[in-house]
């Protein structure tokens, strides 16, 4: 008789048709990153990685902080996630930082030259 497969294949298996990538738009993990809509003060995030389901072509992006001394993982949509201006990198930005902007997105963050 086979051997039943383990949680692990089964758990492969199952997500195969999500591809995770550490890079999108410019960003790697741990870049700073806002997310519109989050009211949480004093939060910060960082990029850890973007998601996308083959199956029906949603697309995720994941972000590591929160509120001082969080580390919790969150998925929010890329038209969500925005870059943190220069002045700001350290504190995680403002909802008023954002206005007006291109979400990552719209507008990816493309290295120079």
């Amino acid at each position: 008789m086979p051997r039943p497969p383990s949680a692990k294949q089964l758990a492969a298996e199952a997500s195969g048709h999500l591809h995770r990538s550490t890079q999108w738009q410019g960003l790697h993990p741990g870049d700073p990153v806002m997310i519109a809509g989050v009211k949480m003060r004093g939060a910060t995030w960082q990029f850890r990685a973007h998601i996308l389901n083959e199956r029906n072509g949603t697309e995720s992006v994941e972000v590591v902080g929160g509120r001082p001394g969080d580390r919790k993982l969150r998925s929010f949509e890329p038209n969500r996630i925005f870059a943190v201006p220069g002045s700001r990198s350290r504190s995680g930005g403002s909802e008023k930082a954002i206005t007006g902007q291109l979400s990552l997105a719209d507008a990816p963050q493309l290295p120079l030259g």
